[in-house]
């Protein structure tokens, strides 16, 4: 089987870990339980900052959150070795730009994941990964979207939203822990 993955939010930790790197920057101590309630992707106004103030610091810190120990959510890398390890195809389709595709590419090998370079897709807006996943004929993805999350309802594919406060509202399957990965595809078997 064929299955596709985003990586920021649904198999690495990226937003809590950016969360955390303004605190230590702006020298606030905003507390985690508001992250956690967060009904949108951006974090910035729990900083008081406006969207342009909270993109250019998002823009300012891409370094340290793309690649400086942003940690990877738990049996994530083990979980998608052990379905390649049982023959099944991995794709990445992240929304990272152009710039940090191939750097990207390298950390999440460094990091355990299973990664082929000709199954590593980046560089594109968070709407195109419709054309990709379709092109790919996945069966099976993974994302923490929203707006990618509901461009995929009427494809013959299965879906999941990696759980996260802002995707809460959708009507989509969901894996909450990568360690559920495999009980899942038991229950869409049966």
């Amino acid at each position: 089987m064929k299955f596709g993955f985003d990586i920021d939010d649904t198999l690495i930790n990226l937003r809590e870990h950016a969360f955390h790197l303004y605190n230590r920057k702006l020298n606030r101590n905003v507390d985690i339980s508001l992250f956690h309630d967060l009904d949108k992707v951006e974090i910035h106004e729990l900083f008081g900052m406006t969207a342009e103030e909270g993109g250019k610091m998002w823009k300012n810190s891409l370094e340290e959150i793309y690649y400086i120990s942003c940690p990877q959510y738990p049996d994530a890398a083990e979980t998608l070795q052990k379905l390649e390890k049982e023959g099944h195809e991995i794709y990445y389709i992240t929304a990272r730009p152009k710039e940090h595709g191939e750097r990207t590419m390298e950390w999440m090998i460094q990091n355990g994941f299973p990664v082929q370079k000709d199954r590593f897709f980046y560089g594109m807006n968070d709407e195109e990964k419709i054309h990709v996943i379709k092109d790919l004929q996945l069966d099976y993805y993974f994302d923490d979207k929203p707006a990618v999350l509901e461009t995929l309802r009427d494809l013959p594919l299965n879906v999941f939203a990696k759980n996260q406060s802002y995707n809460r509202h959708l009507d989509t399957p969901r894996i909450t822990e990568w360690s559920e990965l495999f009980d899942l595809l038991i229950e869409k078997a049966e």
